[in-house]
């Protein structure tokens, strides 16, 4: 940290926070004990609900006093409910300062007007930047002609810049589960084996002598003499 500035502190949107011992048993009547857990870093433990539970008091009593509190707004079993955190200035008049949702024993922060409207213009701009990008690749200019557009070329150069998507490679689950396939294929339909090859037997030594014989008993063609005229 630089000498001399304050620490940023961490945007709470981008936190969740979960207790995986409650999420099983989580209702209606334990959702605001598993809330004000001490790990949840969304609980503030100055809020009213943690001196009504201190002092034993009854829940009804948060009415009557002043300060940060928390309800439970909204609720939808057994998978969705919603907190709010709100500070109260009288029996009838609280100001609601955030909201935060749990889905499925996970706690979020609902994100506020300003971070949703920055979001959408962040979003919008980068889209319009790539655009204009996109747009000035296709644009050319000849000193006797101006500016003109060469969309087939410039979606070409385009293109090019691009950086290629690297292929995340197979997981542990995806490999056995191939491997465990290829075994099930196997046995269901086994490869045929190969007939053996028989082996051509040599002529037998008598066969050979046979041959040997006739060749032998063989007379040569008689020789031609050259006509005399």
């Amino acid at each position: 940290m630089i000498p001399g500035r304050l620490p940023v502190p961490e945007n709470p949107l981008g936190l969740s926070w979960h207790d995986s011992a409650w999420i099983p048993m989580l209702n209606p009547s334990n959702i605001m004990d598993y809330f004000s857990e001490r790990s949840n870093p969304f609980y503030d433990r100055t809020c009213n609900n943690e001196v009504v539970k201190m002092q034993r008091l009854n829940p009804e009593q948060l009415m009557n006093m002043t300060g940060f509190e928390y309800i439970l707004l909204h609720v939808q079993e057994p998978i969705l409910y919603v907190i709010r955190k709100q500070h109260r200035h009288g029996p009838t008049q609280a100001t609601p300062v955030a909201d935060y949702y749990i889905i499925a024993g996970v706690v979020y922060q609902a994100p506020d007007l300003a971070s949703v409207v920055n979001s959408r213009l962040l979003s919008a701009v980068h889209h319009l930047q790539s655009a204009f990008e996109e747009t000035s690749a296709c644009s050319r200019y000849h000193p006797s002609k101006g500016y003109s557009w060469d969309l087939k070329n410039g979606k070409t150069a385009a293109a090019k810049k691009e950086i290629p998507v690297r292929e995340e490679p197979s997981t542990l689950f995806q490999r056995q589960r191939v491997d465990m396939l290829l075994g099930e294929l196997t046995r269901k339909y086994p490869l045929p084996v190969p007939r053996p090859v028989q082996a051509v037997t040599e002529p037998t030594a008598q066969v050979k002598q046979e041959n040997q014989t006739e060749k032998q008993g063989m007379k040569p063609p008689p020789e031609r003499k050259p006509r005399v005229n």
